[in-house]
């Protein structure tokens, strides 16, 4: 319901600024053959039971053709079709794009970087039609750049008032432990590494991609082997014998797609976990809960038309199960059960 109400706003935000509705429709880009389907369903219908707003499915390649810009207005517009029945469609103009696909290299896979896929993605951004999300909200969900904002000072560029440094320390004190494996990587990244290749650390560190969705991540034994077949150590000239610290270790390109972050140990309870309507066990389980909001921001100078906390995710997995999706088929959706603490 709220993301169906966030869309909601997007709409009609263009249509004031636009002084009137031509009819616009939501993009909903979904992947080719999807089958994630009843949860989008579930929005398409609240849009159009509670705000007559219709939704039209794409993928990112059907959109490089059935889709065009106008350059000067920046009106995105679904080209109409006329039918073998005589009958036509009216071209539609789309006033939010809402993105089911293009989060995995595989939504891009005709001819890499200049492929069609991303020519239509390019459209769309271009376009002045609102995004869920926009290409900066996009990578801003990414592993590298959470990590780069956990760097010191670098959040608090972005609340530099003096009475917001408390609220920086309380986002701080929930921040795990984020490291670089790109070129930027400094000496407290390089330590990380170090611990994992000569300490036997692994297990205290997960191996991320920028990958969304449980199966890409690497842990334990796999996380080491990972690292030691991407790193080398340096030694200079005038000295035959490696010093064994951090500095003299040196990180393969191969591994600026990854970030190293500190794996987190949550409490642990007795579950008994269904799937499907079938119990697939009990046993030990963990749970992770995230909070998602929506923020529909308009205009160059960013205004806020709204932002509103938009419900909860509880996923829980069995305590011996490293990855955590649940489509992946690795965790099972739950629901809190509030007690005191007593």
């Amino acid at each position: 319901d709220a993301d169906a109400d966030a869309d909601a706003d997007a709409d009609d935000s263009m249509t004031t600024n636009d002084k009137k509705r031509n009819n616009l429709v939501l993009l909903m880009v979904v992947q080719d053959g999807e089958t994630n389907t009843v949860d989008q369903r579930m929005l398409e219908f609240r849009l159009w039971e509670t705000h007559r707003i219709p939704v039209v499915r794409l993928s990112l390649t059907a959109a490089h053709t059935q889709l065009e810009l106008n350059d000067d207005t920046g009106a995105l517009t679904i080209i109409g079709t006329n039918n073998d029945d005589g009958t036509s469609t009216a071209p539609q103009e789309v006033a939010v794009v809402y993105f089911r696909a293009g989060y995995a290299p595989t939504d891009y896979k005709d001819d890499g970087d200049n492929g069609i896929e991303w020519q239509a993605r390019e459209l769309m951004e271009r376009s002045r039609a609102t995004k869920c999300p926009c290409l900066g909200y996009h990578l801003a969900g990414t592993k590298k750049v959470q990590q780069a904002l956990a760097r010191p000072g670098v959040l608090e560029q972005f609340f530099s008032n003096e009475n917001e440094q408390e609220d920086v320390t309380l986002m701080r004190s929930a921040f795990a432990g984020l490291y670089s494996l790109g070129d930027d990587a400094g000496p407290e990244d390089l330590e990380a590494v170090r611990q994992v290749l000569e300490d036997g650390q692994q297990g205290q560190f997960v191996l991320k991609p920028q990958r969304e969705g449980g199966g890409y991540n690497f842990y334990g034994d796999e996380l080491a082997d990972k690292l030691r077949a991407n790193t080398s150590r340096r030694k200079d000239d005038d000295d035959d014998d490696d010093d064994g610290s951090s500095s003299s270790i040196e990180l393969k390109q191969e591994l600026s797609e990854f970030i190293l972050m500190e794996r987190l140990f949550p409490p642990q309870q007795d579950a008994i976990l269904l799937r499907s309507g079938n119990v697939e066990g009990q046993g030990k389980s963990i749970s992770e809960l995230g909070c998602f909001g929506t923020i529909v921001v308009a205009g160059d100078d960013n205004k806020v038309v709204s932002n509103k906390y938009a419900g909860f995710l509880l996923r829980t997995k069995f305590a011996n199960v490293d990855e955590g999706g649940v489509a992946s088929g690795f965790a099972t959706l739950s629901s809190p059960y509030l007690c005191s603490a007593d």
